[in-house]
């Protein structure tokens, strides 16, 4: 029998393919062979043989030997996603090469931090021909061009008459919903699901096939994203093939992220699918929603309805289409560029920012890649962008991630921009009546921006959350929201009275001349209660039995640490550290952390500082510390396990907090701790350098943000002098909800028992050891969450800069006895909604 010697295409180590860590090349869907963690940054070829398929990413490779036998290497695990950035691609499709020679040269550093592993495989794809495979020894180190990796033993081929098939079967043709094609690891899904069948099973598109049992034909096949193709089936099972077979591939073959792109027009549900009926609202004129931005007004509706175009679907000559596109997005950019000057010259830098991320949309080159496409198959500049930008913002909503799902209404955003131009279609121009009350289903970044505030009083959104772009900027505005409110509002006509409650989350529609008139007298007595917590800003914030709490705030620089002073803050609670790491390309250097920090010091006139070591992670990760693509960056490398990681930025930082003690009292606080052993490392390595600058030792304090630290508090207050508790990300943790979902926002809130519960439990771990707890989190900034937090027994509340005299003068109303017969009440109640109710009641009763 033949034959072939498969030499090592890289230099580096070689394991067992059963040790990769994917699924599709461990369990050897594509095939067998091995695995490489390379030293060397060419593939070079295996053997003398032809190039039969290529991805357009440049990751991946298909060598085929004179005898048929074909050798697929595939460069790292993932790597499909960085869309050919760090690939040298060397020879083209069809090209005939020689033993040695370079085939791919790639960036071994940026592959490394920007894809989940390096380990490189070579994998035989066609196992039919082969009868036996001896594989090099394992964990060995193996030179490129020179080390006999595999020894491949081929099959004899027998004669075999072709069966007489008569049945076939062709399935309705369906869209690619993977957003970089059918690589490697869907082809090996649909290849696996194909050989279920004794049939003969193709994968069709244009007038091309594959063999779907074949992984190499399925990528020679160069299946795009939102291409058009059939699935062709031959045989006496050929019914049963097509039947598994096409929903996967519609759905996607289990690539992340992908949802089929063309749902039915009309779906009919089963009685069994129905959800659960939503019990009628007790008050129905009260709509609820969640509390996006503080404030209650009295306004008229308007409602925002979403544009609407009209534009052909099919288009003319593709080069036309295209230059249309390019002319359309250029005037984007100069109208984005024009906003975000305006606002820079209204010292709107915030703002300002956004519209730079907009552009930024614009130059996304699998935007572009989509749009184009669509335009290469006969469709409008028009239709083609349209199906672009809305399938990948809907896309981006349905992730599991906080930043990403935000993008989504950017980028849909942008995409109208783009088609106003394309249609010739001006701007809206709203007719806004003086206290206006907005109702849409979602408000733009760039509407929200601009919209004029001196007839504006707030807005309602059915989407969103407290975290979205709009929702920040309803607060900069200084402008009631409230979003992720119930669907009713649509219904409302134009024009007529309701009344907004952002601090609570509620739109009343048919209120009384009576309650107006009560709301309005409400503003008044709010704003002349706002100018009396001023005043009272510097005194200490007791309660009416004498206990003092102590109320400091929190800041993310120096000029927010002399307005806490000056609104009467106790110190800082929270020095957000992440403000000197961003925007910039390299880290920021210990004697440049050691002035900010110095200064915010010397502002605070010798009141306590606490600086929250830098907390990043993969859902907001920095230019100078790339990380690896992680499936739920939330639960990955974020907070201290960034320190840990990279010990380097976690020693700067500890030696420029600590030479900043001597201009006053500075502690040190850990994020997202869970571990008792990422406690002891960091303060380990704290230590090293306090004996290396022989300065005093400092408190240290870790942050109660996960379930495990708030159980196990009675173990972590041994090894620490204060616990500061997260309510946001507790909130997510502890119900295993993300905080940005658009879904999930408005079931989020700290006021649940269970988040309360996690507070009791901190609270009493610290008190036993006698060390004191506060709260920095979003919640200790609601002054109908004090009562309850005092209750808990709460020593500290740490809250935003704005919010420091109205907390101080909330914790002077209240009796520390009352409170806790407040928080046992809490604690017995069965929702969130439930802890609101009793707080407002028991808040009116202490009035």
């Amino acid at each position: 029998m033949e034959q072939v010697i498969i030499l090592a295409p890289l230099s580096g180590i070689a394991y067992p393919i059963e040790q990769v860590p994917d699924p599709v090349f461990s369990q050897k869907m594509v095939g067998d062979g091995i695995s490489i963690d390379p030293t060397s940054d060419v593939l070079i070829a295996p053997f003398a043989g032809k190039v039969t398929q290529l991805h357009s990413a440049g990751h991946a490779i298909t060598l085929t030997h004179g005898t048929g036998l074909e050798v697929m290497m595939h460069i790292g695990i993932d790597t499909v996603a960085l869309k050919s950035q760090g690939f040298n691609v060397q020879v083209a499709e069809g090209q005939e090469v020689k033993a040695g020679e370079a085939l791919i040269k790639f960036e071994i550093d940026y592959i490394a931090t920007h894809a989940k592993s390096l380990l490189t495989q070579v994998v035989l794809t066609n196992g039919e021909m082969i009868a036996e495979i001896e594989k090099y020894g394992q964990a060995d180190c193996v030179s490129a061009g020179e080390t006999e990796l595999l020894m491949v033993t081929l099959a004899e081929q027998g004669t075999q008459e072709d069966k007489d098939v008569q049945r076939e079967v062709v399935s309705d043709a369906i869209i690619i919903p993977n957003t970089t094609g059918l690589h490697a690891r869907p082809a090996a899904v649909l290849a696996g699901l194909a050989k279920k069948f004794s049939s003969q099973v193709e994968l069709i598109k244009g007038e091309q096939t594959a063999n779907a049992k074949s992984v190499v034909s399925i990528m020679k096949l160069n299946v795009a994203y939102l291409d058009k193709v059939q699935l062709r089936s031959r045989g006496d099972d050929c019914d049963k093939a097509i039947a598994e077979i096409l929903p996967h591939l519609a759905s996607g073959l289990g690539d992340q992220g992908t949802a089929p792109v063309v749902a039915p027009a009309s779906v009919e549900f089963s009685e069994d699918r129905l959800p659960a009926k939503v019990p009628q609202r007790e008050d129905p004129d009260l709509i609820r929603g969640v509390a996006a931005s503080p404030g209650i007004v009295v306004g008229q509706v308007v409602q925002i309805r979403e544009e609407r175009f009209d534009y052909a679907e099919e288009g003319q000559d593709p080069h036309a289409e295209n230059v249309r596109l390019d002319v359309a997005w250029e005037e984007a950019k100069n109208q984005l560029e024009a906003l975000q000057m305006n606002l820079h010259s209204q010292t709107e830098p915030t703002k300002a920012a956004i519209f730079a991320a907009h552009r930024e949309i614009l130059d996304d080159p699998d935007l572009v890649d989509i749009t184009r496409s669509l335009v290469a198959k006969g469709k409008s500049a028009e239709y083609s962008w349209k199906n672009a930008f809305t399938t990948y913002a809907d896309q981006l909503a349905s992730l599991n991630n906080e930043i990403l799902a935000g993008r989504a209404n950017d980028l849909r955003d942008v995409g109208m921009r783009v088609l106003r131009v394309l249609t010739n279609n001006e701007p809206r121009e709203l007719e806004i009546p003086d206290q206006a009350i907005l109702i849409a289903e979602e408000l733009t970044p760039s509407f929200t921006a601009t919209m004029d505030t001196t007839r504006i009083r707030g807005f309602c959104t059915i989407a969103g959350g407290a975290t979205s772009h709009v929702a920040i900027l309803a607060r900069s505005l200084d402008i009631a929201a409230v979003a992720g409110i119930e669907a009713a509002a649509l219904e409302i006509e134009g024009g007529v009275t309701v009344i907004l409650d952002g601090s609570k989350g509620t739109l009343r529609i048919n209120p009384s001349e009576e309650l107006i008139n009560e709301t309005i007298t409400r503003q008044a007595a709010l704003r002349e209660q706002k100018e009396k917590d001023l005043a009272a800003a510097s005194e200490p914030a007791v309660t009416v039995d004498g206990h003092r709490l102590e109320v400091v705030a929190n800041i993310g620089g120096v000029d927010e640490a002399r307005e806490a002073v000056k609104l009467g803050g106790e110190g800082v609670g929270l020095l957000r550290s992440e403000f000197l790491f961003l925007d910039r390309m390299t880290p920021p250097g210990e004697d440049e952390q050691y002035q900010v920090y110095r200064d915010a010091l010397l502002a605070l006139e010798g009141r306590p500082m606490i600086v929250r070591t830098l907390d990043v992670g993969g859902d907001k990760p920095l230019p100078y510390l790339p990380m690896p693509v992680e499936e739920n960056p939330f639960l990955g490398q974020r907070g201290i396990r960034i320190g840990l990681e990279r010990p380097e930025l976690f020693r700067v930082q500890a030696r420029a907090v600590l030479r900043a003690g001597a201009h006053g009292p500075v502690r040190i606080m850990f994020p997202m701790v869970a571990t008792i052993e990422e406690l002891r490392d960091a303060k380990a390595m704290l230590e090293e350098e306090r004996v290396k600058l022989d300065v005093p030792a400092i408190e240290i304090g870790i942050m109660i943000e996960v379930p495990s630290t708030a159980i196990m508090a009675g173990i972590f207050a041994a090894e620490v002098d204060f616990f500061s508790i997260g309510t946001n990300d507790l909130t997510q943790y502890t119900l295993a909800m993300d905080r940005g979902h658009p879904k999930l926002a408005s079931k989020i809130d700290a006021l649940h028992p269970a988040v309360l519960s996690m507070i009791v439990h901190s609270v009493a771990g610290a008190h036993s050891h006698g060390k004191w707890v506060g709260v920095c989190g979003g919640l200790a900034s609601a002054p109908e969450a004090v009562p309850v937090l005092l209750g808990l027994g709460v020593d500290e509340l740490s809250v935003s800069v704005p919010a420091l005299p109205a907390i101080k003068a909330e914790v002077r109303r209240w009796s520390v006895s009352h409170c806790k017969d407040i928080a046992e009440k809490a604690l017995q109640c069965s929702t969130a909604n439930d802890v609101r109710e009793l707080l407002e009641q028991e808040r009116w009763n202490n009035d």
